[in-house]
């Protein structure tokens, strides 16, 4: 709906035909541009979501601008695009507090100005849950209410509309209950076909659930719901008839008895427990006279004396009523009571002490006493004054089972009470100071079984059975290095149960590591020695023993684990105060230092260049200490340039401080000579002197290397001549098979021997691509020929045989060799002879292995 207002401007007469006021486009209810005429919102929407567009148009063909307003009071919910028109919501609706919106929205051409007051509609979404007037519910309800009767209505409110608004309620667990609930109304019923018992169950709880009926949020259904819960509470009624407590019922009237004794009491409770009735107690039959019963105890006495009775057993009939609160009768029970008269068994055992009949002895002893030991102490006679049967019954111990054991257990008349220790590890003075049992004695043949009881009281005394226990196997103790002489270290306890002096405990302590700790005998306070000086860089970990021991001796250990804290009490330290190292271009060097505290952070040092003479032109890096150049310094003339004298020689003051805290630095002063890669090239020693001139030892270390290789080359090689010598000379037996091989073709033997990493003198190794000489001994045409080997004697006669190859049976030789035509000599390879001798020697032993492969004998 939409409301004209003004225009905030009125043209004059000249103007009134040029320049007419703008208006808005009414599109009608569903349309979601225009004036927002009828426009609803639901109550979900987003804040931000763009959700209209004012829509208008001015008859002159002006720009139109648009505005949106509320009421100072209100809140300022939309906001909206002066030139589009855009209507944004700015502020989050809840139409359950506030279901309209009033706004004043306005069109201006720049001249005239247009307002309309508009409500906007803000429809419901499901966004509440139930809630439930009361919670919890507790209701009365009495135990005899019939079935299907209405106990309790609940009741529970949603603030939504619609089907969002509508509750229904149903019990959580409907199958293990007795109630029912209507699902509209939320009354709460009895099922049918069941009853409340007070005496089986006296409150109910009841779990009962509202939910709406669901609806649209924020794009989704939702369902909320809501418990409480309700208690019932069973209020007793009288409907249960009173109940006798102890049945059966057995009586003896002995032949001593006096007229007016009480023979027994019977027992009755009213069934109903919540509000029991007065009970009222009668004898209806049985007693001929002889019984009279106490109508508000229940005590049955009799009224003759046993030489009156006429008979041996009386069957009484006791009746009980209840009796209402307005003192009318109500419900009864009745129980048989059987009463027996016994003329000679009138006697119970009974216990004797030393001063005559007694029920309680008393008896102190030690702990723990040995297996079978008897109990002295106490003397205890039993006696039953009746004869025959009626005097014989049985003895036995009541209490705590398997410690004591009593004999004997059959007793005629009169015996002497003896009890022996069965279980001495029970009888323990720090599991119970006083054992108590009682002696039973029940007669064993007769009707009446007579009995009696005597306590027995033990009290216990102390011994020294327990050894002291600490309370943890080990104590870890964590101690600052910087720790004066006396500090505390860690508080050990241990536990001994005996009392007196031997429930005392000392410590001490020993160990490999307990030389710089005492212990406190008494407390268990472990401290440093008052002299002692903690250094965890020198020791970080100390583990001893601590022994807690008794007067007599008993003791248990504990290992005590005393860790040190590291504090920075270490200065970094360089290797020299005074360093000198040469620099190449575009290498750095390095500067070390150690710091000798145990732990990070203090041990980790970072670098830094305090000072550079003539001028800093270096970087360092501060975990390493790794010195170069900056990166603008790329040749020698502009360090030239730098230093007065051209020479290229700095002078560092480097800097290494600690991270600790607090934090220590130590300086050290480096003089750096500069080179570049061109004084290098004068030479590989050069270089090399150069490179080791800051370490004299590497250059040392270096050279002992070479001259090592070298004598190990020299060995190897005349290894290796002196056995290929001996070889030749050896004379073999003459082999007597012989077979016929082809001419043998050339062979290409390449043998690469070890690389140098810098050097060619790999080169001087490599077999160049020789034919093969007739004596498979000798050495290459290359290198110098060894000693000759003596001349074999002249072959036996054979056949002659086809081929240009004639085979002769060497006698010196170890192997077959067939005759080559004469060759000449190549040019002599150069090398020493040394080097030539080594490979012939490696090139006769590869043709000896193929010849040894190809001659079978």
């Amino acid at each position: 709906m939409g409301l004209r207002l003004a225009a905030a401007w009125v043209p004059s007469a000249a103007d009134a035909q040029a320049n007419f006021a703008p208006h808005f486009f009414d599109n009608g209810v569903d349309s979601t541009n225009g004036n927002m005429a009828l426009f609803s919102l639901p109550e979900d929407t987003p804040v931000g979501s763009h959700v209209y567009t004012l829509n208008g148009t001015d008859p002159d063909g002006d720009l139109v601008s648009y505005h949106i307003s509320f009421d100072p009071s209100a809140r300022s919910v939309f906001s909206v695009d002066p030139n589009f028109g855009n209507v944004t919501l700015i502020e989050e609706l809840d139409r359950e507090r506030e279901d309209e919106i009033e706004a004043i929205i306005s069109i201006s051409d720049g001249l005239n100005l247009v307002a309309e007051k508009v409500v906007i509609l803000v429809t419901d979404a499901n966004d509440e849950a139930p809630k439930f007037i009361q919670d919890p519910y507790v209701v009365q309800v009495p135990e005899d209410t019939p079935a299907g009767s209405s106990i309790l209505k609940v009741h529970a409110v949603d603030k939504d509309t619609g089907s969002g608004g509508s509750v229904t309620y149903f019990l959580q667990n409907m199958r293990s209950t007795k109630f029912a609930m209507d699902r509209h109304s939320g009354v709460l019923r009895l099922q049918a076909g069941t009853t409340l018992d007070y005496e089986k169950t006296r409150a109910h709880f009841i779990t009962v659930v509202a939910k709406d009926g669901g609806g649209r949020l924020r794009g989704a259904d939702v369902v909320f719901s809501a418990t409480t819960t309700v208690t019932v509470n069973v209020d007793d009624v009288q409907d249960m008839a009173p109940v006798f407590v102890g049945t059966p019922y057995y009586g003896y009237v002995y032949e001593d008895t006096l007229p007016g004794s009480e023979v027994l009491t019977v027992v009755a409770v009213d069934g109903d427990r919540g509000r029991p009735n007065r009970l009222v107690y009668s004898l209806v039959n049985g007693s001929d006279g002889a019984f009279e019963i106490n109508e508000t105890s229940g005590a049955i006495f009799v009224t003759q004396s046993p030489a009156q009775l006429r008979r041996e057993v009386y069957e009484l009939h006791v009746q009980v009523t209840e009796v209402s609160s307005a003192g009318s009768p109500a419900a009864q029970a009745m129980v048989p009571v059987t009463v027996r008269i016994v003329d000679l068994n009138n006697h119970p055992p009974t216990f004797y002490g030393e001063s005559g009949p007694q029920n309680r002895f008393e008896l102190s002893m030690y702990e723990h006493p040995p297996q079978g030991e008897i109990l002295r102490g106490l003397k205890i006679t039993v006696n039953d004054s009746d004869q025959g049967a009626n005097a014989r019954f049985n003895l036995r111990l009541v209490g705590p089972g398997g410690i004591f054991r009593v004999v004997p257990q059959t007793v005629l008349n009169e015996a002497q009470v003896t009890v022996i220790v069965e279980n001495s590890a029970a009888i323990d003075f720090e599991k119970s100071k006083v054992l108590t049992f009682k002696l039973l004695a029940v007669e064993v043949n007769t009707l009446e079984k007579f009995s009696s009881t005597a306590d027995v009281v033990i009290q216990l005394l102390d011994t020294n059975d327990n050894t002291p226990k600490f309370t943890s196997h080990y104590y870890i103790a964590r101690v600052p290095e910087n720790a004066p002489g006396g500090s505390n270290v860690v508080a050990v306890t241990a536990v001994d149960p005996d009392t007196g002096p031997w429930g005392e405990v000392k410590y001490s302590i020993y160990g490999s590591g307990a030389d710089l700790f005492l212990i406190h005998p008494s407390t268990g306070i472990i401290y440093t020695q008052p002299w002692a000086t903690l250094d965890a860089e020198a020791t970080a970990r100390y583990n001893f023993y601590v022994k807690a021991e008794d007067m007599e001796g008993r003791y248990s250990l504990a290992e005590v684990f005393v860790t040190l804290l590291d504090v920075n009490d270490h200065y970094p330290q360089f290797g020299k105060s005074f360093q000198e190292k040469t620099m190449v271009l575009g290498t750095p060097v390095k500067i070390e230092a150690t710091d000798q505290d145990a732990e990070e952070p203090n041990n980790l040092v970072d670098y830094s260049i305090t000072h550079a003479e003539p001028v800093n032109v270096f970087d360092i890096d501060a975990h390493t200490g790794e010195i170069w150049l900056k990166n603008s310094i790329r040749s020698l003339d502009a360090l030239h340039n730098m230093t007065p004298h051209g020479d290229c020689t700095w002078s560092l003051e480097v800097q290494a401080k600690d991270r600790g805290s607090p934090s220590f630095s130590t300086t050290a002063l480096l003089k750096i000579d500069i080179t570049d890669t061109e004084t290098l090239s004068r030479g590989p020693m050069a270089a090399f002197l150069m490179q080791t001139k800051d370490n004299p030892m590497k250059a040392v270390g270096v050279l002992a290397g070479i001259m090592a290789i070298i004598v190990a080359i020299t060995v190897l090689i005349s290894t290796a001549t002196f056995w290929r010598n001996k070889k030749s000379n050896k004379v073999l037996p003459v082999r007597r098979v012989l077979r016929k091989r082809p001419s043998p073709t050339p062979r290409t033997v390449r043998i690469q021997w070890l690389k140098f990493g810098r050097t060619k003198a790999a080169a001087k190794f490599v077999l160049k691509e020789d034919i093969p000489n007739e004596n498979c001994n000798n050495n290459s045409l290359g290198s110098s020929l060894p000693p000759e080997a003596p001349a074999p004697p002249p072959p036996p006669s054979m056949a002659p045989t086809t081929g240009t190859a004639h085979w002769t049976v060497p006698t010196v030789s170890g192997s077959l060799t067939p005759q080559q035509p004469q060759r000449s000599p190549k040019p002599k390879a150069p090398g020493s002879p040394i080097q030539s001798a080594l490979v012939s020697e490696l090139r006769e032993k590869f043709e000896k292995k193929n010849i040894d492969k190809k001659a079978y004998f």
